[in-house]
């Protein structure tokens, strides 16, 4: 897929985001946003996946480590045809199968519940060698966060996918800087991220912007090279990606716009959506 189509899908995947978060009057915008592109692109171009057929063996498999940037799975998800776009507005409502984390027993192409944080890049790695042991060829690609990596579990999991070569495993750490209580180099510093999983025997590629199309398309197209070890793509993001008033804020990690943020919010997308149409 062209990059100018990937660009217009990942700014509708944007107003589903922002849409869906708004409709709960709650949720994660900062880092579903800036994950929309890396979504996007892992769903409509890298993996082997089929919406009409969720559970084929063959599929690749995705594990939202940072479930609780769901709206962003979710929106992409529904881009994608697992489910109907207007069910985004029933996020975290009473009955909707649209909960506030992932539900892999409820919602069509999810492959791992999640939520917790630290734990999905252990089940992805599971995922990895499940597919050695049986000789099957699908890959397995988990996203992080990079405040999330303060998790010790995430470490264990990184030493034995490193140990075990899992070269069908993508770990992928959104590194927007920022998580609930401040910036990540405040908080709790998990720098130098890439030497950390090149300790642990993992392949790792820096991604300067990984909100852009081609930086991350040659990222996972040089992670399909590797053979040996497992693969992490480091990328550097923006948080809020994509409205002017969530970028970089991180206020917005964990609250929904308002009406009146709302209607901003889509009004920059719709702008944005445009601007590329005339591209």
């Amino acid at each position: 897929m062209e990059k100018l189509e990937l660009q217009k899908i990942a700014n509708e995947v944007r107003k589903g985001i922002v849409t869906a978060v708004h409709a709960a009057k709650a949720g994660h915008p900062g880092g579903s946003l800036s994950a929309a592109d890396v979504f996007t692109y892992l769903y409509f171009e890298e993996m082997n996946i089929d919406p009409k057929d969720p559970k084929k063996p063959d599929r690749d498999r995705f594990v939202l480590s940072k479930g609780h940037t769901a709206p962003g799975l979710y929106s992409v998800l529904a881009q994608r045809g697992y489910f109907p776009r207007e069910d985004l507005k029933t996020l975290r409502h009473l009955g909707s199968y649209l909960q506030g984390h992932p539900d892999m027993k409820h919602i069509p192409g999810v492959d791992m519940s999640s939520g917790s944080l630290g734990q999905g890049i252990s089940a992805a790695a599971g995922m990895a060698l499940s597919a050695k042991l049986s000789g099957e060829d699908y890959r397995v690609y988990t996203l992080l966060g990079d405040g999330e990596i303060q998790e010790g579990q995430v470490w264990e999991a990184a030493m034995f996918a490193g140990f075990r070569k899992l070269d069908n495993l993508v770990v992928i750490v959104d590194n927007n800087g920022l998580q609930i209580d401040g910036r990540i180099d405040e908080v709790c510093s998990p720098y130098p991220i890439d030497k950390k999983f090149e300790a642990f025997n993992f392949h790792v590629i820096n991604v300067e912007d990984g909100n852009d199309m081609d930086q991350l398309r040659a990222a996972f197209e040089e992670a399909r090279t590797v053979k040996g070890a497992p693969s992490a793509i480091i990328m550097k993001t923006v948080k809020g990606k994509g409205v002017s008033y969530m970028e970089n804020a991180v206020g917005w990690h964990g609250k929904a716009p308002n009406d009146e943020q709302y209607a901003q919010a889509m009004e920059e997308l719709e702008k944005a959506g445009e601007a590329l149409c005339q591209k």
